[in-house]
């Protein structure tokens, strides 16, 4: 059975810094691609970052020169480093991965407010 179970979310002052952490069980982590998707009220989801097994990475504009994505493929795992936190940065992120299946974690809430 696939879980992606995300963690690291919380609240955190403008400016500030938050690691996520996604442990992928079920036998797919090395296959797929891994990517942090986030979702804020009323908004669309939205891609955040990505990378492949070989570590290739591509990054939202909105997101660049701040957040940092990664993988340990020998813990099954896919961080996100998110740096010079802004208020629009709040929003659900979801863990995702995806070879010829899409499988979704259930998301951790990250709130950047003063």
């Amino acid at each position: 059975q696939v879980q992606l179970v995300e963690s690291g979310g919380g609240l955190v002052q403008p400016g500030g810094s938050l690691r996520l952490s996604c442990a992928a069980s079920g036998n797919i982590f090395s296959d797929s691609v891994m990517g942090w998707y986030r979702q804020a009220p009323g908004k669309q989801r939205e891609l955040v970052a990505a990378i492949t097994r070989g570590g290739r990475i591509s990054y939202a504009d909105s997101v660049k020169g701040r957040f940092a994505i990664s993988r340990d493929n020998a813990k099954n795992t896919v961080y996100l480093q998110m740096s010079s936190l802004k208020p629009e940065d709040t929003a659900v992120y979801v863990c995702n991965a995806k070879n010829i299946y899409a499988y979704w974690g259930q998301g951790t809430q990250v709130t950047v407010s003063s």
